[in-house]
């Protein structure tokens, strides 16, 4: 999720690319004079164009339209803020089936070539319902941009893994953090006009730029790869090709939170899982981790004992986490009440005490939509599409 924006002004340059998103309902396409507006609010289903459900209108300049408003957060209990009312997402445009990412992400299930048209309408559609039960359903601000083909990165439904923002209510000084990739198709998700976007929402008094790393093989895949107790300034992450312990714990240092907590997590078939934000979730009053996947006693004890400090635990299965039961996300309903969002097949697949236990910590409730599509050829669920 995004933080809160300061108004100083960003202290890198930015460069337009040719597509961005000049306000908060609508996705803008740039090219030359002419501008796209992809309208949030169509319930026109799917195409087999790139727009996909998005409705177009072709406006000059872009003269008339608002500027994006700052992000807030809702209020939450602890030293900080754990969750936002605001966020980001990529519509799957361009979605293909990653076979690069596929090599260490053992979530994803090939396509056939004959299949990717029906694969991606699919995909555009499900993103759609996410969409609308977060922006409908509760009151989030969604800020949508689009991909196209032309851009090559057939996983950008999923940006939470090349940037996160950490305002002045989180950290001492607001900070944009952009984040190593390990797929090289995946690097040029970076774009520049989504982070010019983000800087024009008030800018921040620091950024920290973490791609060189790059070069050396040395990852950090943004909030895959750590997920955070925002209100405490703790990060949990498990240790994998994509997620490298020291740049870790130089992000700790860097943007001002107070420990790391490391471990390792194994899938059901003894592979390492690749994020960690599969294995495990938190909320302001409940987190979610799949403990069976943490086979050392010594780190499964830490992380519960870091985790149990500050809210109600819910232990998942390695079932449970193929199913994506980690892969959920707090969120502040337009009330300012905390709740998870999550795809249908992980709510069918918490028992009735865990749902019991996420309710009675939630008092915006639990909320889920289909992403089955998404979930089995992307390998990623509702908390890797928002950002």
């Amino acid at each position: 999720g995004w933080d809160g924006m300061s108004s100083v002004t960003a202290m890198r340059t930015s460069v337009l690319a040719a597509r961005t998103v000049l306000s908060c309902s609508q996705a803008v396409s740039l090219a030359g004079t002419e501008v796209t507006l992809l309208q949030q609010n169509t319930t026109s289903p799917p195409t087999k164009s790139l727009l996909g459900y998005c409705s177009e209108l072709v406006a000059k300049g872009g003269q008339g339209l608002v500027p994006g408003h700052r992000l807030r957060y809702a209020t939450a209990s602890g030293r900080g803020q754990q969750s936002t009312n605001e966020v980001l997402m990529v519509a799957p445009t361009a979605f293909e089936y990653n076979s690069s990412a596929a090599v260490d992400n053992h979530f994803m299930t090939a396509v056939g070539e004959d299949e990717k048209s029906l694969v991606r309408e699919a995909v555009v559609r499900e993103h759609e319902g996410l969409r609308n039960m977060l922006k409908d359903q509760l009151g989030l601000k969604v800020h949508l941009f689009d991909h196209s083909e032309a851009h090559g990165t057939p996983d950008a439904v999923f940006p939470n893994n090349w940037f996160s923002t950490h305002g002045g209510g989180e950290v001492d000084k607001s900070t944009l953090v952009t984040y190593p990739m390990k797929s090289e198709s995946r690097r040029r998700e970076r774009r520049e006009d989504i982070l010019s976007y983000l800087r024009g929402l008030g800018g921040y008094e620091k950024e920290l730029v973490m791609e060189e790393s790059e070069g050396k093989g040395i990852f950090l895949e943004g909030t895959g790869a750590l997920v955070l107790d925002r209100a405490n300034k703790v990060a949990y992450a498990v240790i994998s090709e994509r997620c490298d312990r020291d740049l870790a714990e130089a992000w700790v240092k860097e943007v001002g939170y107070d420990r790391l907590v490391a471990f390792h997590s194994y899938d059901g078939e003894g592979q390492p899982v690749y994020h960690t934000n599969v294995v495990m979730a938190i909320g302001t009053s409940v987190a979610v981790v799949c403990t069976d996947s943490v086979t050392d006693a010594g780190e499964r004890a830490f992380l519960l004992d870091n985790l149990r400090a500050h809210r109600a635990v819910v232990e998942i299965s390695h079932d449970q986490m193929s199913r994506f039961c980690g892969n959920v996300l707090e969120v502040m309903n337009a009330k300012g009440l905390p709740c998870f969002v999550m795809s249908t097949q992980a709510y069918d697949a918490f028992t009735d005490d865990q749902k019991a236990v996420l309710r009675a910590n939630l008092e915006g409730g639990v909320h889920h939509v289909p992403l089955d599509t998404i979930e089995k050829i992307g390998g990623g669920g509702v908390r890797c599409t928002i950002a």
